[in-house]
């Protein structure tokens, strides 16, 4: 399943961002941060019982469902008197949660996780990113594998001179993205694909933010 994959920000950041506060509610998510244990019950928990022993007074703390979902406003309202009694809230989600929550709610908000990528989960505790959303996909011609993504280098027209064996240079434990989409290829039948060229691309060409209307 696809994931927002965040980690815990180091302690020191959040002291700082958290000086000068002395009120907080906490905000747990029970999807993505609770899969990549960032964020979940037991993280809210924890942190809790962290800022309570510094000093901090917790006025309580939640895990919504989904925290990046409009239905998160009308949770909060169950909690509405401890969250109005916090001078900020401390958001254990990915940056779309706390977006969600900081459009939602009259309050400053605190990021406690930094969010890294979209990926998935490929094995126990480990997780790879698996889509850089550069809005310009051409799997259809690499037999599925992203080379923007898995390539170290992001190359779109491959492999490097630095390949060995199908191995990364960059990282020798890592297998070469076009040797895999070489292999790919080559079990499809489709090999030509190889010899199309993929134009430069220009990564500042779209407008930031993005966005996307649908018609009809």
């Amino acid at each position: 399943m696809i994931r927002s994959i965040t980690q815990q920000k180091p302690e020191e950041e959040l002291e700082e961002l958290l000086n000068g506060v002395n009120r907080i509610f906490i905000v747990g998510c029970g999807t993505c941060v609770t899969m990549t244990r960032t964020g979940g019950e037991p993280e809210v928990v924890a942190m809790r019982e962290k800022l309570s022993a510094s000093g901090k007074m917790v006025t309580g703390h939640v895990t919504v469902p989904v925290a990046c979902d409009n239905l998160t406003g009308e949770i909060t309202e169950e909690y509405g008197e401890q969250i109005e009694q916090a001078d900020t809230l401390l958001i254990m989600t990915c940056a779309f949660g706390v977006q969600t929550i900081a459009g939602q709610l009259r309050k400053m908000v605190v990021p406690a996780l930094d969010t890294l990528f979209i990926g998935k989960e490929t094995a126990h505790g480990e997780f790879n990113e698996i889509c850089t959303q550069c809005g310009t996909c051409i799997i259809g011609e690499t037999g599925g594998v992203c080379p923007v993504t898995a390539c170290h280098k992001g190359l779109v027209n491959g492999p490097c001179g630095g390949t060995d064996q199908g191995r990364c240079e960059i990282d020798k434990d890592k297998a070469c993205a076009w040797t895999k989409i070489y292999n790919r290829l080559d079990e499809l039948g489709r090999l030509d694909s190889m010899r199309k060229l993929q134009k430069p691309r220009n990564y500042l060409g779209e407008p930031s933010p993005g966005k996307l209307v649908m018609n009809g």
